[in-house]
């Protein structure tokens, strides 16, 4: 049974803006139905462990799928959420791939987190699937390949657009924008109309440009660990 690690967002604050935030259900709910109904063994890990913070915009009642109300009646699933490991306790030779959700959450902890900055690296290094969705592909700022360069160099990618960003007004509030950040690194940047399923493989890297694209990125990941 190949195994894949979750990487969750232990962040809850949006900035300093006083308002909460975290990671998106849908975009957990989704992919961890999808792969663990595949037969995968999926482990969870945040920066802090325990229970990683949910951002209430994903719990409102226009956000909520097929996946999200699985996960509300799932105590098993709840239960596995609120004990994730702590990222700094795993070992990235332990698993076959590399997940994580998106959700604000991740751009004021992840993106910066070394242990997932190195975490990305060695599952990159030893060509391992890597897969992002929405504002997780915030957390390939940093991580470079073996020989120096951006992780996305030369890479088709996608990610939340700057006009979705601008739909759900955090453009003053995010610390970078998403999209811009892709290109700034050299990373063969594209997408579709806001809000619609999109995602984008190359090589290992698996990218999804927002929460509707959850579901694409978990059924491209499956393939890649099936082939």
């Amino acid at each position: 049974m190949k195994k894949i690690l979750f990487v969750i967002t232990s962040n809850d604050q949006l900035g300093s803006t006083g308002q909460k935030t975290g990671f998106w259900i849908e975009e957990f709910a989704a992919p961890y139905y999808k792969l663990k109904d595949a037969g995968f063994d999926l482990t969870l890990a945040s920066p802090k462990g325990g229970q990683p913070p949910i951002d209430p915009n994903s719990e409102t009642e226009d956000a909520q799928t097929e996946a999200t109300q699985r996960f509300d009646k799932d105590q098993e699933a709840k239960k596995l959420l609120s004990q994730t490991h702590q990222l700094n306790q795993i070992n990235p030779n332990d698993f076959d791939a590399v997940f994580y959700p998106g959700g604000h959450g991740v751009l004021w902890d992840l993106v910066e987190d070394k242990d997932s900055i190195k975490l990305i690296e060695a599952f990159n290094a030893h060509n391992k699937p890597i897969a992002f969705v929405c504002h997780a592909p915030a957390v390939l700022k940093h991580p470079k390949t073996s020989d120096g360069k951006a992780l996305v160099e030369g890479k088709k990618v996608t990610g939340f657009t700057n006009q979705e960003e601008a739909a759900v007004q955090l453009t003053e509030v995010v610390p970078f924008l998403l999209e811009n950040m892709l290109v700034e690194n050299g990373g063969i940047y594209t997408k579709i109309k806001d809000w619609q399923p999109f995602a984008v493989e190359d090589g290992n890297l698996i990218t999804g440009q927002n929460p509707a694209s959850s579901e694409k990125v978990a059924d491209l990941l499956a393939q890649q660990l099936k082939a």
